[in-house]
C-alpha cells in the first residue's frame, strides 16, 4: 500500500518535474485549517482517542454513506439510534464489516485520506482486508494508547498552526475556556454559528431564540434578537473567533426594511411563518450578519447548496447529517443581489463563499469575486474535497478570478487524522496545476514558486484574519 511519492502530480516528465520541486517546499509548511469541525473537547480533554472503529467509522459520514449504499445497515456500523434501539457497539466487528468492504472505496478520496493516516500516523503500509482486519485493528488500537497518540500530540505532530471549530451561537464555548486556561499553546479558535437561530424551518428553533434571549438579556423582539447576535459575536471574537459560517439551503439575501423585517421576525419566532418566509427570513439574515460582519470585522462564510437530511426514513431513525445531504442547483448572481448592493463594494467586508453546484464556478462565482472586493471564494467543499474536484475548481475558476480572489484550502472535516491528508492533497493538486502553467509558458517557475506557497498557507492567514 506504500504512498506513492508522486500521487496526484502530472505524467509528463517536465511538469512533473517542476511539480516535484513546487511541492518540496510546501509539503512540510504548517498547516492552517480556518474552518472545520473537529470536536473542541478532544483538545480540551486530551484523551486518548476510541477504538479503531470508533476513530474511523463511526462518525465519518463520507465513511458510512458509501457503505449504506451498498446494502450495509447504520446499526451495524454503531451509529446511534435516536430512538435507543440498540446499534453495535463491539467495535472490532464495524471494523470487519469496513474492511470487508474496503473495495467500494476504490478511486475515492476517502481512500486517499485514510491510507495517508494509516501509513503517515500509525505506519502502517498493508492495504486493509478482511484478511488482516483484526491484526490492523490490534496495531492501531495499541497505538492510540500511547501518549504521543493524543489530540495535542498529534496536533503539534501534524504541524498545525491553528484550527478553527464550528460552533452552534448559542454554546457556552466552555471547551475553548478550558483550552485557554490549561496553558497549552495549541490554537483553537471558535466560529460563530448562527444557524440553530436563524433556520425557523428547525423543530428546535423556538427552543433555540429563547436561549439566545436568555443568554444576552434581550427581548424577544426584532431588535432585541439584532442585538443578541451582536452580544455573541462579541462572545466568541473575546475567545478568538475570526470567522462566521452560515450553512443555508440557497445563498437567497434580502434588504427589508426594518418594519417588515421585524414584522417577519414576529411570525417566524411566533411559530407561524410559512415556507416561503422562513426562506425570507434566512435571506434577510444573511443581509444582517453581513452588516456585523463589517462592523466587528469577523469574516463570514456562505455555504449553500445543500438539500440536507434528504432520506427522510434515515433522518427520523438516526437523526441529523447522517450522510444523506444532496448538493441542488445554486443561483448565486440573482440571489446575492440585495447584499452585494449595499455592501459588496466593501474592502474591509470579507465574504468566503463555497457551493456544491459546480456549474457555477466559471459561470458566477469566479466573476461575482474577480468583481466586488467583499467576495472571495471558499475551496472545493464536501464533495468537491478530491483530486478532480480541486482540478476543475482551478480551471474553471482561475481564469476570471485569478488566484488571489480564492483563500487557499481549508479541510471542513470532522475527522482529525484526515487533516494533513486533505491539506497533502490540496497541495499535491495545486503544485500539479501550477506546473502546468509552467511547462507551457503561462508562469514562470519563479511565480509559481510564490504562488504553491500563497495557496498552501499564506491565503488562508490573510482570508480568515489569522
Amino acid at each position: 500500500m506504500a504512498l506513492n511519492p508522486d500521487r496526484l502530480l502530472p505524467l509528463e516528465p517536465e511538469p512533473r518535474a517542476v511539480a516535484r520541486r513546487l511541492f518540496a517546499e510546501v509539503e512540510r509548511l504548517p498547516i492552517v485549517s480556518p474552518h472545520g469541525h473537529t470536536d473542541p473537547l478532544w483538545y480540551a480533554d486530551d484523551a486518548p482517542f476510541p477504538d479503531p472503529a470508533r476513530l474511523f467509522v463511526v462518525p465519518d459520514h463520507y465513511i458510512f454513506r458509501m457503505l449504506y449504499s451498498q446494502g450495509v445497515p447504520l446499526e451495524a456500523l454503531g451509529v446511534p439510534r435516536i430512538d435507543g434501539a440498540p446499534s453495535e457497539t463491539d467495535g472490532r466487528a464495524i471494523w470487519r464489516i469496513f474492511a470487508e468492504n474496503f473495495g467500494l472505496f476504490r478511486g475515492t478520496p476517502s481512500r486517499l485520506w485514510f491510507e495517508h493516516s494509516m501509513e503517515r500516523v500509525f505506519g502502517i503500509e498493508e492495504r486493509l482486508s478482511a484478511a488482516n482486519a483484526d491484526t490492523l485493528y490490534d496495531a492501531i488500537a495499541a497505538r492510540l494508547a500511547e501518549p504521543e497518540m493524543r489530540p495535542r500530540a498529534l496536533f503539534d505532530r501534524f504541524g498545525i498552526e491553528a484550527i478553527s471549530t464550528t460552533d452552534s451561537a448559542i454554546d457556552d464555548l466552555a471547551a475553548h475556556d478550558r483550552i485557554r486556561a490549561s496553558g497549552w499553546t495549541g490554537r483553537v479558535l471558535p466560529c460563530y454559528r448562527p444557524d440553530a437561530v436563524i433556520d425557523a424551518d428547525r423543530p428546535d428553533f423556538a427552543a433555540s431564540i429563547a436561549r439566545l434571549l436568555e443568554l444576552t438579556g434581550q427581548p424577544q423582539t426584532y431588535a432585541g434578537y439584532l442585538e443578541a447576535h451582536r452580544i455573541r459575536r462579541a462572545y466568541f471574537k473575546a475567545r478568538g473567533a475570526t470567522a462566521t459560517d452560515h450553512g443555508h439551503p440557497t445563498a437567497r439575501t434580502a434588504a427589508l426594511t426594518p418594519a417588515e423585517a421585524g414584522l417577519l421576525f414576529d411570525k417566524v419566532a411566533g411559530g407561524g411563518a410559512s415556507l416561503a418566509e422562513t426562506e425570507l427570513f434566512r435571506a434577510q439574515m444573511l443581509t444582517e450578519m453581513a452588516r456585523m460582519s463589517l462592523d466587528d470585522g469577523l469574516v463570514m462564510q456562505i455555504h449553500a447548496g445543500s438539500m440536507r437530511n434528504h432520506n427522510a426514513a434515515l433522518a427520523a431513525r438516526f437523526g441529523l447529517d447522517k450522510g444523506a445531504d444532496i448538493p441542488t442547483r445554486t443561483d448565486y448572481v440573482r440571489a446575492l443581489k440585495p447584499l452585494l448592493d449595499e455592501l459588496g463594494n466593501e474592502p474591509q467586508l470579507t465574504i468566503i463563499l463555497f457551493t456544491l453546484d459546480e456549474t457555477v464556478y466559471s459561470r458566477e462565482l469566479a466573476p461575482l469575486a474577480g468583481h466586488y472586493p467583499a467576495l472571495r471564494l471558499g475551496p472545493p467543499w464536501w464533495f468537491f474535497d478530491s483530486p478532480e474536484g480541486m482540478r476543475r475548481f482551478r480551471e474553471t475558476a482561475t481564469e476570471t478570478a485569478g488566484f488571489y480572489n480564492t483563500v487557499g484550502f481549508n479541510d471542513d472535516t470532522r475527522a482529525f487524522l484526515s487533516i494533513p491528508a486533505r491539506h497533502d492533497v490540496a497541495r499535491r493538486v495545486d503544485c500539479a496545476y501550477l506546473a502546468r502553467l509552467v511547462a507551457d509558458g503561462r508562469l514562470d517557475e519563479d511565480e509559481a514558486h510564490e504562488l504553491s506557497l500563497d495557496l498552501a498557507y499564506r491565503l488562508a492567514k490573510q482570508a480568515y484574519r489569522l
